[in-house]
């Protein structure tokens, strides 16, 4: 079993990275949209491939628990923490153009990848203009929104596999399909991403971002920490007026509540607990289960250990 604060994996780890990269009992809630989540035991930012590279094959080779961890936009860490070594690429966040291409590194906000895009016309990711996942992320879920998704210009990826070897993988490699890849399956970390675009004119690329902001910051309930939005579309269905029509809207269990404004998210309203967030989560499901008997799959990533309390 791993041993709590190893001083020889402490030093292991420092071995690669600076010491300012490796963090020993972090507290995750201070890397989550929701504000949730314990302790991690390690919690390292890589400056460079070749360290992420290192890492991975230290955690191999002592039998280390691994974890990567995003921008915490999409997930929900659980209140005992994770275990073992915790990953966070935020410091690869590199964005440059090559003609109609746009590479972005893992780290950085993919809407960041979108403003860079505008800034050398170039059409393509307007779509990704509201969504506060990092690149990585959005890569590993497929990420979309408003009628886009990244297998739409996802051109290839830079990985490194679960051995810590270095792959380039096209996009077709990764099976992209709603709101999935192969990505976790594989065990790959994303290190950059390759985005086909197309010229376009500056002005018109402004103006659909701008209405697609419009749109998320008027419907969305942006002024809470969330997770965003929490289900899957159901076929046929909406989530949102789902979870709406089954009067959970307000619905509160500790100092977490389904959203007023928008019935797909779930706030941290007021200090809650990672437990409190999942159990609401839960009630949502069975109550919409129950009312509509349409099953309610999260979009949402749950991770990491019960509270030993």
């Amino acid at each position: 079993m791993f041993v709590v604060s190893s001083h020889h994996t402490y030093e292991k780890l420092t071995a690669i990275t600076s010491r300012e990269n490796v963090m020993a009992d972090e507290c995750l809630e201070d890397h989550t949209y929701t504000r949730l989540g314990g302790k991690a035991d390690f919690y390292v930012t890589p400056e460079t491939y070749k360290e992420v590279q290192e890492i991975v094959k230290v955690s191999l080779a002592e039998d280390i628990p691994f974890t990567l961890l995003g921008n915490g936009s999409n997930l929900i860490i659980k209140d005992g923490g994770i275990r073992g070594i915790v990953l966070n690429l935020g410091k690869l966040t590199t964005i440059s153009t090559d003609g109609t291409r746009l590479v972005a590194q893992s780290g950085a906000r993919i809407i960041d990848a979108s403003q860079k895009a505008l800034s050398c016309s170039l059409t393509g990711l307007e779509f990704a203009c509201g969504i506060p996942g990092s690149v990585g992320g959005a890569l590993f879920m497929n990420a979309g929104a408003y009628g886009g998704e990244i297998k739409d210009v996802l051109e290839s990826t830079k990985v490194v596999d679960r051995e810590g070897s270095l792959l380039t993988l096209a996009a077709e490699d990764l099976d992209l399909e709603y709101r999935s890849s192969n990505i976790p399956d594989k065990g790959y970390i994303v290190l950059e991403a390759t985005f086909s675009m197309k010229k376009g004119a500056y002005v018109d690329i402004k103006a659909i971002m701008d209405d697609l902001t419009f749109k998320r910051e008027s419907k969305q309930p942006l002024e809470y920490p969330s997770c965003g939005s929490v289900f899957k579309r159901p076929p046929g269905y909406f989530a949102g007026k789902l979870i709406q029509d089954s009067d959970l809207q307000g619905k509160q269990i500790g100092g977490a509540q389904v959203s007023l404004k928008h019935a797909g998210f779930i706030i941290n309203l007021n200090g809650a607990s990672a437990t409190e967030y999942i159990n609401l989560i839960h009630f949502v499901q069975d109550t919409v289960k129950k009312k509509f008997g349409v099953n309610l799959e999260r979009e949402v990533k749950i991770i990491g250990e019960e509270s030993p309390g």
